[in-house]
């Protein structure tokens, strides 16, 4: 019965780590999204072009 809990609490705290992980890249890939709109918008904005 000890293993059973200890497997059990084991998967638990590698669930709850993979889940805060990926909520973390979540957030940086909304970040990053973000960030290269704005970029597209200023090129937009000042006329350059975005290929040549």
């Amino acid at each position: 019965m000890n293993n059973l809990l200890y497997l059990i609490a084991v998967i638990l705290v590698l669930f709850w780590a993979i889940g805060f992980f990926a909520y973390s890249v979540g957030a940086i890939i909304h970040i990053l999204l973000v960030i290269a709109i704005i970029a597209v918008l200023l090129n937009i904005i000042q006329g350059r072009k975005l290929f040549k």
